[in-house]
């Protein structure tokens, strides 16, 4: 399936919910539309864990009663939404992508989800991780190509909203893992400020959070906002700062170019694309600042140079503990990237740790330096399209590189992925990247992108 910008049509639910209002559809149909669409692509997608079939049938019903009576309960109200399979639901199990989890079901909501039910929304089915949220690679492939891979770890919720399954899909970025699946499958996305988004009971590393999937800016801001204005933000954090109403193109002054340590590994035709895509912004009045014009965004390269290895020695560090509870009653369940993970951890001193989380704080110290220089900052949000798996099969990273996708997590920063540039028919998102609590504007920048004519 080659995938271009100006004819791709993703599944949308805003402009659904305006006929729910009218009375010419309604919530029932609507998820029925979206099963016929699972049942047509998910032999070969492979997008989806658990499907709770019967359970959105009586939720949509709920729905519809609701909108007939004239007291929907949100914007999001009668909306199919996927649920990544490393976040606690009621009704269906909770395996997060490893063997040693077959089974579990804690029959218990995450305060995400509980969000979702209490604004209408119907939780439809469990997406498909990787093991744990980490790099070992699960069974779903690339909504536009089944030889490529979808990324990772939200491999499921970014292909099952690429394949217009689904309008919305929740995922969580560890380091790389809403931002890159999303350029993989031409999705909108939203990785939040740290915290901005509540990530429920159990993922408490340093740099989770908990990302929107989705087919359009406007379903992915309003599934943002109804969450948080239930859940709030993690403990501690105020959340995802902004009202219901998706924020609206913000037109950018200034924009600095981030290059990260993905630079030298993009192909040609990826930095072709992206090369023409700021030619296209400058010719429409933006300045665009690269790192040989700015002593502030040079200082942000070197901060963010080794920024996946100081990922990994953080995350290592950090989730050491509960994979050795693993290895010791269920070694053959933990796939190479978790056994390296875990090796890595237990040779970590606490100074190690220290310091690295001393290279991060200073990292963000210099991006915080950026906020008088330019309105945001801007990327592509992978490596180039969607590698072949066969080509990345037992490498570094089996779901994709990483590096333009970890910067954000790294700095804990917004970023949000927008679908407008393809490369060999494929998708590849540039993503906009901005201060903490930068949220909505970071949005309306992305907007405005989509709106700019890049390709």
């Amino acid at each position: 399936m080659t995938y271009s910008p100006a004819t791709h049509k993703p599944l949308t639910f805003h402009t659904a919910r305006e006929d729910f209002i009218g009375g010419t559809d309604n919530a029932r149909a609507y998820l029925e539309r979206c099963l016929e669409t699972i049942d047509a692509r998910e032999p070969a997608v492979l997008g989806w864990v658990t499907l709770n079939r019967e359970g959105a049938r009586q939720a949509a019903d709920a729905s519809v009663e609701r909108y007939r009576a004239g007291r929907p309960l949100s914007l999001i109200d009668g909306m199919p939404i996927g649920i990544k399979d490393l976040i606690e639901t009621r009704d269906m199990p909770t395996e997060m992508g490893c063997a040693a989890f077959k089974g579990n079901f804690p029959k218990r909501d995450s305060a995400l989800v509980r969000a979702l039910r209490d604004a209408g929304a119907i939780v439809l089915g469990k997406t498909v991780t990787t093991a744990l949220g980490f790099l070992d690679a699960g069974p779903t492939t690339n909504a536009f190509d089944a030889r490529r891979t979808p990324g990772g770890s939200s491999s499921g919720s970014g292909a099952v909203v690429g394949a217009n399954m689904v309008p919305v899909a929740i995922g969580s970025q560890l380091v790389g893992s809403v931002i890159r699946p999303a350029s993989f499958n031409a999705n909108w996305a939203l990785k939040p400020t740290y915290g901005g988004i509540n990530r429920g009971e159990r993922m408490g590393f340093s740099q989770s959070h908990v990302g929107v999937h989705a087919g359009s800016a406007i379903d992915m801001w309003q599934t943002t906002i109804e969450i948080v204005q239930r859940a709030g933000g993690d403990p501690g954090h105020p959340g995802v700062y902004g009202t219901t109403e998706a924020p609206k193109p913000i037109k950018p002054k200034r924009l600095a170019v981030f290059e990260s340590e993905g630079w030298p590994r993009l192909d040609a035709a990826s930095r072709e694309a992206f090369e023409k895509a700021l030619s296209a912004i400058a010719a429409q009045g933006v300045e665009i600042v690269r790192r040989g014009q700015s002593q502030k965004l040079e200082a942000l390269e070197r901060a963010i140079a080794d920024c996946t290895a100081l990922s990994m020695r953080l995350n290592a560090w950090e989730q050491r503990w509960s994979l050795a509870n693993i290895a010791e009653q269920h070694m053959d369940t933990l796939g190479p990237s978790l056994r390296e993970s875990l090796e890595l951890g237990r040779g970590l001193t606490l100074d190690d740790f220290r310091e690295s989380l001393r290279e991060r704080e200073a990292a963000r110290t210099q991006l915080a330096a950026l906020a008088s220089e330019c309105d945001a900052l801007i990327s592509l949000a992978a490596c180039g399209p969607a590698p072949l798996i066969d080509d990345i099969k037992g490498t570094a990273f089996p779901t994709g590189d990483v590096s333009f996708s970890c910067v954000s997590s790294l700095l804990g920063a917004p970023s949000v992925t927008t679908p407008v540039l393809a490369v060999n028919g494929m998708p590849l998102g540039i993503q906009v990247m901005g201060q903490h609590h930068d949220d909505a504007k970071v949005t309306g920048i992305a907007c405005w992108l989509a709106n700019a004519s890049l390709g």
